[in-house]
């Protein structure tokens, strides 16, 4: 019997634990949480565009922001993201002035500025790529309760042929930098439009 009751403890901590990475936006799965108005995410950072020019979150106050973090190297998650981003901007023609896309990278050991210009111009041309320093990622990722780390055991190589583990959300911030709601990389171009078309309403 003591078993059978550890068992359903355990049972009901992870259904709360779930409940909870829903709510605030910490597990990749997640299609879309809506905002209760408390949740802590985002806040201030300075890092580095793909044209070397220092950027902070004060720079995009007026707009809404899609904010996505990954990495360039990424073999499927990330592109994916961004590719859904772009097409789902593109739908939106009167509203993609409003709308900024940005793309943080993870792997500032790799994501150099130069490195970023090149890749993004893959997906939709209003894109701003940031990097920076390691420390400076760390602190963007923790304002945007974000998850990354070296895949397996490449923490102790010094090969550059490694991959990423790493939460992938998309995130959608007010023009006022405040948090709205976020998306997975599973989420529909159309989808994304869809809800881009309800939330984002310029004054």
């Amino acid at each position: 019997m003591k078993i059978l009751r550890y068992i359903a403890i355990a049972g009901s901590v992870l259904c709360i634990g779930a409940l909870f990475g829903l709510y605030w936006g910490i597990i990749p799965g997640a299609e879309r949480t809506r905002s209760g108005g408390i949740a802590a995410i985002g806040g201030p950072f300075t890092l580095s565009d793909q044209n070397k020019r220092m950027r902070s979150e004060a720079d995009f106050r007026g707009k809404f922001l899609l904010i996505y973090f990954g990495y360039s190297y990424c073999p499927d998650v990330c592109p994916t993201a961004l590719q859904v981003m772009s097409v789902a901007l593109e739908g939106l023609p009167k509203r993609t002035k409003f709308i900024q896309p940005i793309f943080i990278s993870v792997d500032p050991e790799r994501d150099t500025a130069d490195h970023l210009k090149e890749y993004l111009t893959n997906f939709h041309p209003s894109f701003i790529g940031l990097t920076g320093t390691k420390e400076q990622i760390k602190n963007a990722a923790k304002a945007f309760r974000v998850y990354y780390n070296k895949s397996g055991n490449d923490n102790n190589s010094r090969s550059k042929d490694y991959l990423m583990d790493h939460s992938s959300i998309i995130f959608l911030m007010d023009p006022d930098g405040r948090y709205v709601t976020h998306f997975s990389h599973q989420t529909t171009p159309s989808q994304l439009s869809k809800e881009l078309r309800t939330l984002v309403n310029p004054k």
